[in-house]
C-alpha cells in the first residue's frame, strides 16, 4: 500500500510539472504573439515600395534583374497589385508588382518579405509573368495555403491563359427603356482588324434598322428610329469572333490625328500643366512610363459616379469633378496624353475571361 501511495505521488508530481510547463509555454507563446505588430495591406504596400525604391536608387535609376536565360532587365515600377498583397503569417508577407523594362515589356514580379511595418526586407524575388504570360502558376492547397506549380505541369485551367487564337460567340442585348415619344439609337459595331475576325449574325430588333459607315475612322454604327410602342422590347446583337493573341506592335497610321484636340477633349493649357506635373521626373523614362503615370493619375483620382454631367466625354468637366462614367475616364486621359504629345485614341472593347466558357 505504501508503494502504491509513492507511485501515485510521483504521477501527481509529474502531472503538475507537465501542467506547469504547458502553462508556461502558453504564456510565452501569448507574449510572443502580443509583441508582433498588426500588419495591414497598406503596410505591405509601403514596404515593397520602399524596397523597390532602394533597389532603383542603387541601380542608377532602374530595378535591375536578370532572367533565367541571362537577359539583363532594366525595370521601373508600374504598379503594385494591392488586391494581391497578403500577410502570410507572423512577419511574413507577399506582394505582386508590375515592372516595365526599357524595351516596353511588362513583367509581373512576385516578392516575399519579412519584418514589421516600417522595417520590411525582401527575402525572395521571382519573375512570374512576361506581358501576361506566366513562367509558373500558383495552386491553392486544401488548407488555403499556396504553392508554385512549374509551367510544364500547369493545366490550361490553372494558367488561365489562351495563346495563339481563341473563338467565341459574343452576345450584346439591350432592353429598351420606357419612351414617351420617338427616339433614335446608335450602337457602334465590333470591327474586323488585324487581330480579330468578326462576323455579325442577323440582328434581332423590334423595327427596321440601318448600318451607317463612318468615313474618317472606318467605324460601322447601327442606327434605329424608335417609337413609344417599342418600349420594353429587346435589341440583340450576336457576333462570331476569332481573336488572335495581341502583343506590342507598331502601327503605320498617321499619329498626328491622335494629337489634335476635339470638341470635348481640348489639348494644352491646363491639361498641359497638369500632364507635366504628373509626369514629373519620368520625362526621361520613355513614352510608355509617361503614359502609365497619366493612367495611374486618372485611376487614382477619379471616381466612377453617374452624377452631374456624366456620359458626355467632356474632359473639362472630368478634370473639375474628378468623376463620371467610363467616357469621362477616357476623355481626361486622352486630353492629358495628347497634351504631353503622346498620341492616344478612344477604343471600346470587352474583357473576355480565359478561364470561363460563358458569362
Amino acid at each position: 500500500m505504501k508503494d502504491v501511495r509513492i507511485v501515485l505521488a510521483l504521477i501527481l508530481v509529474l502531472m503538475m510539472a507537465c501542467n506547469s510547463n504547458t502553462k508556461q509555454e502558453k504564456i510565452e507563446s501569448t507574449q510572443v504573439t502580443e509583441n508582433i505588430p498588426k500588419v495591414v495591406t497598406a503596410d505591405i504596400e509601403a514596404g515593397i515600395k520602399y524596397n523597390i525604391d532602394k533597389r532603383v536608387e542603387e541601380g542608377g535609376g532602374y530595378f535591375n534583374m536578370t532572367t533565367d536565360d541571362g537577359k539583363d532587365l532594366r525595370l521601373q515600377l508600374v504598379r503594385v497589385h494591392t488586391e494581391y498583397l497578403s500577410n502570410l503569417g507572423p512577419r511574413r508577407h507577399f506582394a505582386c508588382v508590375d515592372l516595365a523594362d526599357v524595351s516596353g515589356d511588362v513583367y509581373d514580379v512576385d516578392f516575399f518579405l519579412e519584418g514589421d511595418p516600417g522595417s520590411m526586407t525582401v527575402t525572395q524575388t521571382t519573375l512570374h509573368k512576361l506581358n501576361g504570360r506566366p513562367f509558373y502558376s500558383w495552386k491553392q492547397r486544401k488548407d488555403k495555403t499556396w504553392y508554385r506549380v512549374p509551367l510544364e505541369s500547369s493545366s490550361t485551367e490553372l494558367l488561365g491563359v489562351i495563346e495563339g487564337e481563341d473563338n467565341f460567340e459574343f452576345h450584346y442585348e439591350v432592353t429598351l427603356p420606357d419612351m414617351k415619344e420617338s427616339a433614335q439609337l446608335w450602337i457602334p459595331l465590333a470591327q474586323t482588324d488585324d487581330f480579330q475576325t468578326v462576323t455579325l449574325q442577323p440582328i434581332e430588333a423590334p423595327v427596321e434598322h440601318q448600318i451607317l459607315e463612318e468615313k474618317e475612322y472606318g467605324n460601322s454604327i447601327l442606327y434605329i428610329k424608335l417609337l413609344p410602342e417599342h418600349s420594353g422590347t429587346k435589341l440583340k446583337l450576336v457576333y462570331d469572333v476569332t481573336r488572335k493573341e495581341k502583343k506590342p506592335y507598331e502601327e503605320d497610321s498617321w499619329p498626328e490625328r491622335y494629337l489634335n484636340p476635339s470638341l470635348f477633349m481640348p489639348v494644352g493649357d491646363r491639361f498641359k500643366v497638369l500632364a507635366d506635373s504628373i509626369i514629373g521626373d519620368k520625362s526621361k523614362d520613355g513614352t510608355i512610363m509617361q503614359a502609365r503615370a497619366l493612367y495611374d493619375y486618372v485611376i487614382e483620382n477619379m471616381s466612377y459616379k453617374k452624377a452631374g454631367k456624366y456620359g458626355t466625354g467632356d474632359s473639362v468637366y472630368a478634370c473639375d469633378a474628378l468623376s463620371g462614367n467610363c467616357t469621362e475616364f477616357h476623355s481626361l486621359f486622352i486630353s492629358l496624353a495628347r497634351s504631353a504629345e503622346i498620341p492616344s485614341r478612344f477604343a471600346v472593347g470587352a474583357s473576355i475571361p480565359s478561364d470561363r466558357d460563358d458569362g
